[in-house]
């Protein structure tokens, strides 16, 4: 295994880490516009929920093809491709529309190239950042990314939502097109290391889809980072139903206004939490940081649907999500240390297809579970309506608050059993590093970029 240190460039991770936040707000932009034309034209739940399905399916299902493509690959011309293809999947709507001739299955066609253009940037983005950042500064890093994506989930729908009123889904869009642009141009700008032919990967080097296998053999024969996979793959289903859930919660007693509240304040939990990651770097021990963090949300989960109360549920959904950048960062951190730079894009790439391929399917039980489960245990005659109703209360939305306290219950008992792992507990003791220390003489100035 090599354990080259890879050259760092902190000013070309800074300049590619901000063309991609406006090209986030980009993406943002058309994400909102987008699902408000769909409901508006159809007023159907169903085709909007369907957005979300065809934004996370295509991508989960073409990873081991994009990984494979990251390694053999320069990663920053991946980066372009990839963005290139999401900006034409944007242009070619937006030329539709002022066609007339834009119909709702183009929008599941254009958001399906995007998820597919995303599962090639996103493996290659991360794996570029190891080569660009040393490794004690991953964390710091990884939390700027994080940062990035809570302001494009802050912005995004606001910033919509005022050019909808005053003029048209094609203004957003070549708002969208232009960040694109901006995000391609920093591509273009800088230069990054080249990746070195390396033993390991010619050694693997084979047809495609034996090459497809490297990312799964590599998480397989390392039980450690096997543990750190399931370990999300079950929280991201746990974490993905409330995040469903949470607009039914706040409705079942709250108005819709109330409702905007409870969202912003959660939002900027996130936003706060990825800017704290990214100036602290995170927490030394990076699986303690990951299981305690996690833990904290499963308690917050449970207090959040105690009582139907807007202040209760702002502030927990606000502490939940600080932790979300924290959990995030870390891990990626871990992952980033312990695979080697040759074949990272294999092994993220493997490694989010496991590890969100329970979103689609948390979406899909969502729904049913709430409405055939656990609203009628909570409804005025329900069976729990004289015992634990009595405590949590009962009527609209009080078996969505049972659902979050179960969920609560559950990441607690997923984390427990993740640290009696040891494999897991002892992860970065007993697994090397595949990446060597390097001690810049200066830290450094990530925090100096803004946005």
């Amino acid at each position: 295994m090599r354990t080259d240190t890879p050259p760092q460039d902190m000013r070309t991770f800074a300049l590619i880490w901000f063309g991609q936040v406006i090209s986030l707000i980009g993406s943002g932009l058309t994400g909102f516009a987008l699902g408000v034309w769909v409901y508006q034209r159809t007023g159907s739940v169903t085709e909007f929920a369907l957005i979300a399905f065809a934004t996370s399916l295509p991508g989960i299902i073409i990873a081991p093809l994009a990984g494979v493509v990251v390694d053999r690959w320069d990663r920053r011309w991946v980066m372009i491709l990839s963005d290139s293809g999401a900006c034409l999947s944007t242009a070619i709507m937006a030329l539709l529309l002022w066609t007339g001739q834009f119909e709702v299955w183009h929008i599941y066609v254009a958001v399906s190239i995007s998820s597919a253009c995303k599962a090639f940037q996103w493996p290659a983005y991360a794996a570029l950042t190891t080569v660009l950042v040393a490794k004690q500064h991953y964390g710091r890093a990884n939390g700027l990314v994080q940062f990035g994506e809570a302001a494009a989930e802050l912005i995004s729908p606001v910033l919509a939502g005022v050019i909808l009123s005053v003029t048209s889904i094609q203004a957003v869009m070549l708002l969208d097109i232009a960040s694109f642009i901006f995000a391609l141009s920093t591509l273009l700008f800088v230069r990054t290391p080249r990746r070195a032919a390396s033993p390991v990967s010619e050694a693997q080097q084979g047809n495609w889809l034996e090459e497809a296998t490297v990312g799964w053999s590599f998480i397989r024969a390392r039980s450690g980072l096997l543990g750190l996979l399931l370990f999300f793959t079950t929280t991201n289903f746990l974490m993905s139903i409330v995040q469903v859930l949470l607009t039914p919660l706040v409705l079942g007693f709250a108005s819709t206004a109330i409702l905007g509240l409870v969202l912003s304040i959660a939002g900027s939990g996130m936003l706060v939490g990825a800017l704290a990651m990214s100036v602290w770097g995170g927490p030394k021990h990076r699986i303690r940081g990951v299981l305690c963090f996690t833990a904290l949300q499963g308690v917050l989960l449970f207090l959040g649907g105690v009582r139907p109360n807007s202040f209760l549920i702002a502030a927990t959904s606000f502490a939940f999500l600080f932790c979300l950048p924290i959990i995030a960062g870390s891990s990626q951190a871990i992952w980033q240390s312990k695979v080697p730079v040759e074949i990272q894009g294999r092994v993220f790439a493997m490694r989010a297809m496991i590890a969100w391929s329970a979103v689609p399917l948390a979406y899909l039980v969502a729904g049913p579970l709430a409405d055939r489960v656990f609203e009628p245990l909570l409804t005025e005659h329900g069976p729990l309506a004289t015992n634990l109703g009595q405590f949590i209360g009962v009527g609209p939305g009080r078996g969505v608050g049972l659902l979050f306290m179960t969920m609560g219950g559950v990441t607690l008992l997923t984390t427990a059993t993740a640290y009696l792992y040891p494999r897991l507990r002892f992860l970065e003791k007993e697994l090397p590093d595949a990446i060597a220390n390097d001690v810049p003489e200066e830290p450094p100035p990530i925090v100096s970029v803004t946005v």
